[in-house]
């Protein structure tokens, strides 16, 4: 890639310097120098030599490092982190280990600032929407923070207030994030997937977690789906008081799971908090088919029956039915121990080279993996702990796996962390088995059956209804001499090469048949003469020239080629 079109998508050099002397400062100097960063703004080795060598971690891992580092570069490569660490098919697995670890910068921004943007938000009816807004914050993060408010009808709420110049921030970082990721794709040439892509699609994600309005959207779907669950909840977004800077919700009056400790509650009410935790998350992912996708206990209010409410769906995943019957799929594929059916799950889950996945090193590897769960009490068998697994298996032969598979493992495995934490003995598996196999029987049941029955058979019906227009429609192009017939063939340049060597190789045989035909003829005819003379000499010329050519002809399929073509 040309530094030219670099510095054009560039918008802010001194925010590429700030990217460049923390990279330095934490150990990657030569990571600079190699992508060619430092030529870009003339950084002088000198100052790189010596952030480097006065670096407070130089000395830890890289992986440590690379996770100061984002956390030095504030919210965008915060978030990308945390982000990432979701993503073990991307990095490598201690990567995304040490990138839990990474916390939002919970610097407040002064309430005058917030107000601001308020006020640009809800021009001419700021006081007309809210009674009151408390200027203390009650929480606040890299991107936004919040504060608890009064609307005009006296119903108690919280505004999450997205922190001035965030977007903008962020709109510049992931610019200069995708231009950067040009630079990591020559750099990296064996991570098994295009860093520009990756770069791309996580600049989606972050634009939407500055764009309240899909969190809004998202909780009140959720809260829809869960309206008639006694155990859980989710709190009402008021739409009239949204935008995509503000996001207004219910205040809930309970406390975060966060700040319990199991010592503090009854035997009843630790199991009822892991069942209703459980069948929420279990309804989400195997039924709703759109989840939340980090229901960690500081997301999780505990309402004073019990009840679950779950808070900031910004981070959501979405799974359709096909999905979620290959899912299915390959937990049953896992405890069958069937290795076809797996093979067939992982082509449809993640497109997979079927080639790759007929290889008998990822069959036996499948097949170990398999052997290990089998070995396994199925009541001490871990949903999130099989997936893991399956997709770690997956990275390691550079197989990309769906982001929303793993923003589902990601949940599984938060939630069944919870139920650890507060009821040890509380058997997860077992608890969801039966939905499982609800869920199966569905899938495979009579009523089932006659469904994708009928399905098929109108698909074939109205196929037989649309034959004679197609027929006709043909016959009309065959009677008009417009018929054309379109193939795309696979590696046709090389079929060209192959045609185009035959093509020589036949002329040159001619050439030499004709040499040889031609010669004889010349010297029979200067025999019969009985005066020799200058026909003999040009056939005798003739077939040396003819062997000459016989000899290389014949060479140039003994000796080996080099392939002109890469």
């Amino acid at each position: 890639m040309k530094i030219t079109s670099i510095k054009r998508t560039i918008q802010n050099t001194k925010r590429l310097a700030d990217i460049i002397k923390v990279l330095t400062k934490f150990g990657f100097r030569q990571v600079v120098v190699d992508t060619g960063l430092a030529r870009l703004l003339d950084f002088r080795k000198e100052e790189d030599a010596t952030a480097q060598a006065n670096g407070p971690a130089v000395h830890l891992s890289r992986s440590v490092r690379i996770r100061m580092a984002l956390e030095e570069l504030g919210p965008t490569f915060i978030k990308l982190g945390q982000i990432l660490s979701t993503r073990p098919d991307l990095i490598p697995p201690e990567w995304a280990e040490e990138f839990k670890k990474l916390r939002d910068n919970c610097t407040q921004v002064p309430f005058p600032d917030i107000h601001k943007v308020l006020a640009a938000e809800f021009p001419g009816r700021l006081e007309l929407l809210f009674s009151s807004i408390n200027e203390q914050a009650i929480a606040a993060a890299s991107m936004a923070q919040v504060h608890q408010a009064t609307l005009s009808d006296g119903q108690e709420v919280v505004i999450k207030v997205l922190k001035p110049g965030n977007r903008q921030l962020i709109e510049e970082d992931m610019a200069l994030v995708e231009s950067l990721a040009q630079f990591v794709e020559q750099y990296f040439s064996n991570l098994g997937y295009s860093p520009v892509a990756v770069a791309r699609e996580f600049s989606r994600e972050l634009l939407k977690e500055v764009n309240l309005i899909y969190e809004g959207q998202a909780t009140d779907r959720l809260r829809r789906s869960f309206e008639d669950d006694a155990g859980t909840r989710f709190p009402k977004v008021y739409w009239e008081a949204t935008t995509r800077n503000v996001l207004t919700l219910e205040e809930i009056k309970g406390r975060l799971l966060s700040t319990i400790t199991p010592a503090e509650l009854s035997a009843a009410d630790r199991r009822a908090i892991v069942i209703h935790g459980t069948d929420a998350v279990f309804k989400q992912c195997l039924y709703l088919g759109f989840f939340h996708a980090d229901p960690h206990p500081g997301n999780i209010f505990l309402l004073p029956d019990n009840t679950l409410c779950f808070i900031d769906c910004g981070m959501t995943g979405q799974l359709d039915k096909r999905t979620g019957d290959q899912l299915i799929d390959l937990v049953a594929g896992v405890i069958r121990g069937d290795i076809d059916r797996l093979c067939r799950v992982v082509i449809e889950l993640t497109d997979a080279d079927p080639a790759l996945v007929s290889r008998r090193e990822f069959r036996s590897e499948l097949q170990h993996l398999v052997g290990q769960i089998q070995d396994t009490d199925l009541q001490k068998l871990n949903i999130a702990t099989l997936l893991s697994d399956f997709f770690s298996m997956l990275q390691r032969f550079r197989i990309k796996c769906p982001g929303d598979l793993l923003l589902l493992t990601k949940a599984l495995t938060i939630i069944e962390g919870v139920a650890e934490y507060f009821d040890p003995s509380f058997d997860v598996l077992s608890h969801v088995e039966p939905r499982i196999q609800e869920i199966i029987s569905q899938r495979y049941g009579i009523k089932a059956l006659k469904n994708r029955a009928w399905k098929s058979l109108t698909g074939y019906l109205e196929l037989l209804e649309g034959a004679p227009v197609d027929i006709q429609r043909f016959l009309d192009y065959i009677r008009h001499s417009s018929f054309t017939l379109n193939l795309e063939l696979k590696r046709i340049e090389h079929l060209a090469d192959k045609i185009d060597l035959s093509s020589r190789m036949m002329g040159m045989a001619m050439i030499i048949s004709a040499l040889i035909v031609g010669s004889s003829i010349l010297i029979l005819a200067d025999r019969i003469s009985r005066q020799p003379g200058i026909l003999g000499t040009i056939g005798m010329i003739g077939l040396v020239v003819a062997g000459v050519y016989s000899v290389g002809f014949v060479a140039s399929f003994l000796l080996p080629r080099g392939d002109k073509k890469k």
